[in-house]
């Protein structure tokens, strides 16, 4: 599980949770009012959803729950009522090194440039 990090400033949750509703792709419509994890309203409890919905669809890599530093991995469910945070079937994954992970598009962007020096040969 992926959630909010203690200490966080508010502003640095609402840019990241902005930014997890917006290019990270999350679908936030039910932390949105009349969701079923939009009570409680707070930035806390909303960032701490899009965090995980990011965290669980990105393969719970680790860098997929950091966030600027606002994030950070727990093994408490926080879900309740029809509010229902995904979890992955096995969590092991959160257990890896960190240096294991390489963004997609730094994968993308190392094949790119050997296919480029490749045609040139």
């Amino acid at each position: 599980m992926c959630s909010y990090k203690t200490g966080a400033s508010q502003a640095e949750l609402q840019r990241a949770l902005d930014w997890a509703c917006g290019v990270g792709g999350v679908d936030c419509s039910v932390i949105e009012r009349h969701g079923d994890c939009y009570e409680p309203d707070t930035l806390v409890s909303h960032a701490s959803f899009a965090f995980n919905a990011y965290y669980q669809t990105n393969g719970n890599n680790l860098i997929a729950c950091y966030f600027g530093g606002t994030a950070s991995l727990t093994k408490i469910n926080p879900s309740y009522g029809k509010c229902s945070y995904d979890v992955s079937k096995s969590e092991v994954s959160a257990a890896r090194s960190l240096s294991e992970y390489k963004p997609r598009w730094l994968r993308l962007l190392f094949i790119g440039v050997a296919l480029f020096f490749c045609r040139g040969s």
